[in-house]
């Protein structure tokens, strides 16, 4: 018999296992392919039963599973024996694309923003390695999705972009500033930042006028509108050069109760119908779902000015993740 904690933890897994799908097959983007939602599945909360019925939905089209990982206090030598047990699991299940020779590629969000060492308050230190770019480097890692982190000191000062950060193993938060992602130039630091929209914006719905941020999270606290999408459109984030490419990575902490069900209830499903109807016309807009592993691909391919739709691009570097390993073994 499950604990009742474990018993609710799986019915709230149950409930995107059953309806998501349901949800991301009424919606195409124009190339036919279905939304692709990229789980961030944390390794310190592993639970087998969790990450085997992620891995069979993912298979089946639906997204892809990726690093994410609360950490504090770690050393170097701690950092990177847990990301190497994260990375030999997670493979055992099939999850994780592959660099060209072989080794294990993944995509990382880190618990509580805190990247390289960067939030320490309220005497907690959220990570606790100064050189955690190097690390997620050295052992794979194709590109970090953390941010931004709205209200949150791990907020690096750069914002709306995806840059390349340089490590300094004698200080933290390397990612404050960095490098822009161009066409023709490549792997201009040591890790690729992708980060999500920050866009100001003002504010009417309480009743008051006031400046207010949207960060791009989808919850019951920021419930998904037209206006919204269009903020996220006009943030811009593109690889220099590319301007008419644009890069729209939103986030959620989707088993959170209030937060499930407003996402699967209405706001994925409101969200992926905006999307289409307004920009996915074929000619101005065109609209591609995407997983962090193929819009990292897609980044690579404009930084090299590669010809071809978008759609022959998804696999540029790394290939799809093989999630039958589990099933077979």
């Amino acid at each position: 018999m499950l604990h009742p904690s474990e018993a609710l933890a799986r019915a709230r897994h149950q409930d995107w296992l059953d309806r998501y799908p349901l949800i991301a097959s009424r919606h195409h983007d124009v190339d036919g392919r279905v939304p692709k939602h990229t789980f961030a599945y944390p390794w310190d909360e592993y639970d087998e039963w969790e990450f085997s019925t992620l891995c069979a939905m993912c298979e089946q089209g639906y997204g892809e599973v990726e690093l994410h990982l609360h950490h504090k206090n770690d050393t170097e030598r701690s950092l990177t024996d847990k990301i190497h047990q994260a990375v030999a699991l997670y493979k055992s299940h099939g999850a994780f694309s592959h660099w060209p020779d072989g080794n294990p590629a993944y995509a990382f969000v880190h618990g509580d923003w805190a990247l390289d060492n960067s939030r320490s308050e309220h005497g907690r230190n959220y990570c606790g390695v100064n050189s955690e770019i190097t690390i997620l480097k050295q052992t794979g890692c194709y590109a970090d999705f953390t941010f931004p982190a709205w209200q949150n000191s791990a907020q690096p000062r750069t914002v709306n972009a995806i840059y390349y950060a340089t490590d300094n193993p004698q200080h933290p938060k390397s990612h404050d500033k960095g490098r822009r992602a161009r066409v023709g130039a490549s792997d201009l630091g040591d890790l690729l930042l992708i980060q999500g929209p920050l866009a100001p914006f003002i504010d009417r719905s309480r009743g008051v006028t006031r400046v207010a941020m949207d960060d791009g999270d989808l919850a019951h606290s920021r419930r998904y509108t037209p206006d919204r999408l269009d903020r996220w459109v006009r943030t811009g984030i593109t690889v220099e050069g590319r301007p008419d490419r644009i890069f729209i990575k939103l986030h959620c902490h989707g088993a959170n109760d209030v937060n499930r069900m407003d996402l699967l209830g209405s706001d994925l499903d409101a969200l992926y119908a905006d999307a289409e109807a307004r920009y996915n016309d074929g000619n101005l807009f065109r609209a591609h779902y995407l997983t962090a592993r193929e819009m990292y691909n897609i980044v690579k391919a404009t930084e090299a000015a590669v010809p071809g739709p978008i759609e022959a691009l998804r696999d540029y570097v790394l290939p799809p993740p093989n999630y039958r390993i589990c099933r077979q073994s």
